[in-house]
């Protein structure tokens, strides 16, 4: 039996399983200021600045311009006149560089979100988003933080299908709510 779970669990994490554990629903969301880019320019995105806005979707990606990250980018960025309608602001994170994401943020974000760097890893670390295998790079997190500053929402999918619909889901129903 013992040898069946050690099995399991090194199967799973050698399958791409994640053994990091997010922050849970309801607890505080660490605040943080970041150079981030919108559309080429950079500026400073500061968390308690834009929670004063409404909810925001924080997400975080492992690197700009691979695929999976392009893929994630462009749906958050064809999402984000909807986001924009239940009053959030989609802002994403990765290790990249400010030059990197200047660029990421015109191409594959379309201009239409901010995405900041983290290049020492101090916000993926709060977040407990660093990626269990490469921990020089983020794992693929997404939060819904309310105005409030607390967590909402979580959901880790190395795959970026879900992350849009997902976050999407949990606004409406915070929505609803208030």
């Amino acid at each position: 039996m013992k040898r069946t779970a050690t099995c399991l669990l090194l199967c799973g994490l050698l399958a791409g399983g994640s053994a990091q554990a997010a922050l849970t629903v309801g607890a505080p969301a660490p605040d943080f200021n970041a150079q981030a880019s919108l559309g080429g320019d950079v500026f400073t995105f500061k968390l308690a600045e834009a929670l004063k806005q409404g909810p925001v979707v924080l997400y975080f990606f492992p690197a700009a311009f691979t695929q999976g990250c392009t893929i994630e980018a462009r749906n958050f960025a064809e999402a984000t006149d909807e986001y924009k309608s239940l009053g959030a602001t989609v802002i994403g994170v990765s290790t990249d560089d400010i030059g990197t994401l200047k660029k990421f943020s015109v191409s594959e974000c379309r201009s239409k979100f901010a995405v900041a760097a983290d290049s020492d890893g101090k916000i993926m670390k709060a977040y407990d988003a660093v990626h269990d295998k490469r921990p020089e790079y983020a794992q693929r997190v997404s939060y819904v933080i309310s105005p409030q500053g607390k967590i909402l929402y979580e959901f880790t999918d190395m795959s970026p299908e879900s992350h849009v619909a997902n976050t999407m889901r949990a606004l409406r129903a915070w929505k609803t709510r208030q």
